[in-house]
């Protein structure tokens, strides 16, 4: 994917969510009472706003992670601050989350500042030169801003959840006279709000996945080789995170960021299972390889779909052009 294509996909995605977020709030403002509406809107963004500031503190206790500083772990903290040197974005906190699957992530707000997590699973299975890539996978994030585009973006269709949850609550349970006259239209407004909220959310899933492959094509250009250090990383993380999925499927506590991974952990079981025949003990570009040569089903293009990151053989692709 030439970068061209990528930032204007990107952006016309972005426009897209908020022209058809514009158009049916408009349409939704004309037949029912203005100020409900503006007020419903006003306390969804307040509420995003409020829940983007707190983030990353919710997520330090989700995934038990602790600062790392410069004499815990010398060699980790002189690479984050050489690759955001070169990157171009202020050295952000080193965090270690406490998980067994390898991964990674950028998470941060303007009360919390930025921060890139590694897991503790990743610095047991992958070697330096492959978390180099991985980081600059994260600070490629926080170049682009990603935390603060996804948020905008996920606010939209957010608004219309609540919108159609809530009036066709109103229109079920309202009361008297007021539910005999507008009852059928609001319940009318109500699940086209939830047809518009599930339509945006495939737009937002989309420009989630083009920003992975700019944060991939960030590594890929800033780290000395990056493009191969990235592809053996993401296939080991893959292979890696779906042995232990079950296990971790148990414990709990993937799901509520998932799109702040470098790999999406609940498509990685699925991955995993597919290039079995590759195991463990293959040489890293060997596996690489094997991933490569794997045909994209019709059933992982609709997967992909309702994914926050790309199929993980269309992101090996992407890299080899790189390459």
């Amino acid at each position: 994917m030439s970068l061209l294509r990528l930032r204007l996909g990107m952006i016309g995605t972005l426009a897209l969510v908020i022209a058809i977020s514009t158009l049916f709030f408009t349409i939704a403002l004309s037949f029912m009472r203005a100020l409900n509406l503006v007020a419903l809107a006003f306390f969804v963004v307040l509420f995003n706003i409020a829940q983007w500031l707190i983030a990353p503190y919710l997520i330090d206790g989700l995934y038990r992670t602790q600062g790392v500083s410069e004499s815990d772990s010398p060699k980790l903290y002189t690479m984050i601050e050489n690759l955001s040197r070169k990157i171009g974005v202020k050295t952000p906190k080193l965090m270690i989350a406490n998980m067994p699957i390898p991964n990674a992530f950028a998470y941060g707000s303007p009360v919390a500042g930025n921060r890139v997590a590694v897991t503790s699973g990743m610095l047991k299975e992958l070697e330096d030169e492959e978390i180099e890539a991985v980081v600059g996978h994260e600070l490629g994030h926080l170049k682009h801003k990603d935390v603060q585009v996804m948020m905008i973006a996920s606010v939209l269709p957010a608004i219309f959840y609540y919108l159609g949850y809530s009036v066709m609550m109103s229109s079920a349970y309202g009361r008297g006279q007021r539910r005999e006259e507008g009852g059928g239209l609001a319940a009318l407004i109500g699940i086209a709000s939830m047809i518009v909220y599930w339509i945006l959310t495939l737009f937002v899933l989309g420009l989630s996945r083009m920003r992975e492959y700019y944060a991939d094509r960030t590594s890929a250009l800033s780290v000395e080789d990056g493009a191969r250090k990235l592809s053996e990383a993401l296939a080991k993380i893959v292979r890696s995170t779906g042995r232990i999925k079950t296990y971790y499927g148990k414990t709990g506590g993937t799901n509520s960021f998932k799109a702040l991974f470098i790999s999406d952990p609940d498509i990685a079981e699925r991955d995993e299972a597919a290039i079995a025949a590759s195991r463990m003990f293959r040489a890293d570009q060997r596996l690489v390889e094997e991933i490569l040569t794997r045909k994209i089903t019709t059933l992982d293009k609709v997967v992909e779909l309702f994914s926050t990151h790309p199929n993980v053989v269309k992101r090996l692709q992407a890299l080899q052009r790189l390459a």
